[in-house]
């Protein structure tokens, strides 16, 4: 069975390995997930102020938000894809009520 390590990128040092972190390694693609989205949840709510617009938003979390993605160990698996730019895409819709750009 496939392990799943969680890597972090900052979206402000954009490829720049030295900024590369590791958040942990996880036992389930569902596991890995999880942690990923409440990253760039935690970006997101970092971000936000009361008005904001989703494309600001968007914006925001694109030039200084954690960027994180699945490493899969031991293995593949096809289930542990995330791009953490297309959901915070659409968590930015679902908070401020409009469309990102």
């Amino acid at each position: 069975m496939p392990r799943y390590r969680v890597m972090v990128d900052d979206n402000f040092h954009y490829q720049d390995l030295n900024e590369r972190r590791e958040q942990g390694i996880y036992e389930t693609a569902d596991a890995a997930l999880a942690v990923c989205r409440e990253l760039v949840d935690r970006s997101l709510n970092e971000q936000y102020r009361p008005g904001i617009s989703a494309e600001t938003l968007y914006d925001r979390y694109s030039s200084f938000g954690d960027d994180p993605f699945i490493v899969v160990l031991d293995g593949v698996d096809d289930h542990a894809k995330f791009s953490a730019w297309d959901y915070a895409k659409e968590r930015c819709r679902q908070r401020c009520g409009d469309d990102p750009a």
